[in-house]
């Protein structure tokens, strides 16, 4: 499958996007880094910040799109806990230069662009405490802060592309596998 022009203008923004962060990025060097002249640009994208917005709003939606179907599925909250963390996993691999604009560079959205990804991540956000509620309510997870955990893991999951890329040494298989078990159940031996 062949990219559109546009697609290769945003996975060519998102990588320079990371390597310096948004406002060190002008048009000009985007279209430099691509090989062709800055007016090109402007007939498949209209400005900077609606590529940001489209580089964010992409990974948001994705995780957005996927914790609403596991919330609404009949699993237990463990279950849909794993399930999350590996769509973490999923998209990280997918979009690791998405994923450090969102981290990154979001705090330069615009208008639409910022209270769009706003409430896509507090709907993200509400719908992983209450599945962490789910799991307290029925005895599944251990009576702790929703809050403690809810900072942890999505800690760890935001920044998971930054970690896994200086860890060539890691299997993806390894980090599907433990992953889960480790911010499910701990280190400890039980």
């Amino acid at each position: 499958m062949s990219l559109t022009r546009k697609q290769e203008i945003i996975i060519t923004a998102s990588r320079l996007f990371k390597e310096r962060g948004y406002n060190a990025i002008s048009m000009r060097d985007l279209a430099a880094e691509m090989g062709i002249k800055a007016a090109s640009l402007y007939n498949h994208i209209s400005s900077k910040q609606e590529i940001l917005g489209l580089i964010i709003l992409k990974v948001s939606e994705e995780f957005t799109q996927h914790i609403n179907t596991i919330y609404l599925d009949e699993l237990s909250s463990i279950k849909k806990l794993e399930a999350i963390i590996q769509n973490h996993i999923e998209i990280t691999l997918k979009y690791t230069h998405h994923l450090a604009c969102m981290n990154n560079d979001w705090i330069h959205l615009e208008d639409e662009y910022k209270q769009r990804y706003l409430n896509l991540r507090n709907e993200y956000e509400s719908k992983f405490r209450q599945i962490l509620q789910q799991g307290k309510d029925e005895g599944e997870l251990k009576d702790i802060d929703l809050e403690i955990v809810v900072f942890s893991v999505l800690t760890t999951l935001r920044t998971l592309h930054i970690w896994y890329a200086k860890k060539t040494s890691i299997q993806v298989a390894t980090l599907q596998q433990d992953l889960p078990k480790t911010l499910l159940y701990g280190i400890v031996k039980s």
